[in-house]
């Protein structure tokens, strides 16, 4: 059955994610070409392929990495300090090009993620053909939706960074992605609308849901359930303005008993909360989907520009520490705080104390027994973003409804504050600014903010964006950087080379 994905794992890379950054992302060959004497025939071909698929999750150019943490530096969530080494610096910095590496690689390993999913989906009618074991076939059904779902997912997130916010009333006059929907086909390298570029998503979504089944649902799953698809689908539907379909969707994981928001004021083992035990150990009911890491294949450290720990091991030499308005934010018996944050004396010579973020500070087991220090899975959907997204469209609705979103966002909060605290009310000239506000608190540096401002416009802050203003230590390139919510650069180019590459007519975003 599917469930051998996990627990099966077999290294069998089908494509280089790193492509030569002279040709196309989009070119099959010579660099993502699944060769002939490797291609999908059978049924343990099909799996092996899908492992193949979920492995490609452990880069660092994706969850596991820049699409995580870029998009917070890249806003106004920490601040350099002074002597950092200069990673991730252009984003810091507001200095992105269309040549920047980190642009490049996040696009080129998503459009590999696509690829793969491409040819899976053009082999696995075959492959059923010529299989007869009634088992198989279920699980061939199942894994199809998991790759729909997968790709969704990949074109999902190349819509987030790649175009601007979607505008129900001008979608169909703004650029999407280049739609790449077969692995075989010559297809026209030219971005489709952005209309049309998001109900291609919500097409391969739709599949995913008829093929998976809610009953294999369960809570720090490592392959792509029932419950993913819901889950990707309430949050595209919060950014394509849909408010009923995000209430629609994200009622469905609220509802669903397979999962339940992890309590930061209830003890789960030694000492630890049910929500501490998640960020420290990477398991808790209410991550609905988690990208799996191993000692043997730990993929990128995303905690070490936060820490940098391992230099010495003794002392921390943090590229980037939290804003002071963001700890600002969290109330006294806000449990949240402690989870993510902890104060300690940095090894530079300036001898900064500051409280840094230790939320990716390592998987406790993957520390104990390898000492291997920053390596946390990331979990891109968890519970407590659905009730976000509720909250949110509750408020944004035709006729909104003030009172069921302040219900969800004091049950979020319930579970996060002391026994007693967390209830909040919103209204009419409240709701964005609080909703806003509690975004920031529950999903720090987990890769929202500059997608929330961007979407948000004129919404939240006057269509003013953030403004930086120097903190201790902090560097002064880049302490002073402000940017309104049209900033061209909330927007990431298109790699220079696809646009320059023969025969592309891939357009080049406003500014770049």
């Amino acid at each position: 059955m599917m469930k051998s994905i996990i627990y099966n794992i077999k290294v069998w890379m089908v494509a280089a994610t790193t492509l030569v950054l002279a040709t196309s992302c989009l070119d099959k060959y010579p660099g993502s070409a699944i060769l002939e004497e490797k291609a999908m025939h059978t049924y343990e071909d099909a799996e092996q392929l899908v492992t193949g698929i979920y492995s490609m999750f452990k880069s660092g150019s994706l969850h596991n990495g820049y699409l995580t943490v870029l998009p917070d530096i890249q806003a106004d969530m920490v601040y350099a300090i002074d002597g950092y080494s200069n990673q991730y610096g252009s984003f810091w910095l507001w200095q992105i090009r269309s040549t920047t590496s980190e642009v490049e690689s996040v696009y080129a390993s998503l459009y590999s993620v696509i690829s793969n999913c491409n040819f899976f989906l053009e082999r696995v009618d075959g492959v059923k053909a010529n299989t007869y074991d009634d088992a198989k076939l279920t699980s061939l059904d199942y894994y199809t939706g998991e790759v729909y779902t997968l790709r969704a997912l990949a074109y999902s997130e190349l819509l987030k960074l790649y175009c601007e916010a979607y505008d129900p009333a001008t979608a169909k006059d703004k650029m999407g992605v280049v739609l790449r929907k077969h692995y075989s086909k010559t297809e026209p390298a030219v971005r489709a609308s952005l209309y049309d570029s998001y109900h291609f998503v919500l097409e391969d979504l739709k599949k995913a849901e008829e093929l998976l089944d809610s009953d294999y649902d369960m809570y720090s799953s490592d392959y792509a359930t029932k419950a993913l698809a819901e889950a990707l689908h309430a949050r595209v539907a919060l950014y394509m303005q849909d408010w009923e379909k995000a209430i629609e969707y994200s009622t469905k994981l609220i509802d669903n008993k397979a999962f339940s928001l992890s309590a930061a004021n209830t003890v789960y083992t030694n000492g630890m909360s049910f929500f501490q035990y998640m960020w420290n150990y990477d398991l808790a009911t209410e991550v609905i989907w988690r990208v799996r890491l191993t000692p043997q294949s730990p993929g990128a450290m995303i905690g070490s520009a936060f820490l940098n720990f391992t230099n010495d091991y003794a002392n921390f030499y943090p590229d980037y520490v939290p804003a002071q308005w963001v700890l600002n934010l969290y109330a006294q018996n806000d449990y949240r705080y402690s989870a993510y944050f902890s104060q300690a004396q940095t090894g530079y010579a300036h001898g900064l104390v500051w409280p840094l973020l230790v939320k990716y500070y390592g998987n406790g087991d993957f520390i104990n027994s390898y000492q291997l220090y920053h390596v946390s899975m990331p979990k891109p959907f968890r519970l407590a973003e659905q009730y976000l997204i509720r909250a949110e469209a509750y408020c944004r609705q035709a006729t909104p409804n003030f009172s069921a979103a302040s219900k969800d966002l004091t049950t979020l909060r319930e579970s996060r504050f002391a026994s007693g605290a967390g209830a909040i009310s919103v209204s009419s000239s409240n709701f964005m600014q609080n909703i806003a506000e509690e975004r920031v608190r529950e999903l720090y540096m987990e890769g929202h903010r500059l997608h929330d401002i961007k979407r948000w416009g004129n919404l939240y802050n006057e269509g003013k964006g953030f403004e930086r203003t120097p903190q201790s230590n902090s560097l002064e390139e880049g302490s002073r950087i402000k940017r309104a919510a049209n900033d061209y650069m909330y927007v990431w180019p298109i790699p220079r080379h696809e646009v320059e590459a023969p025969g592309s007519n891939v357009k080049q975003n406003a500014g770049y």
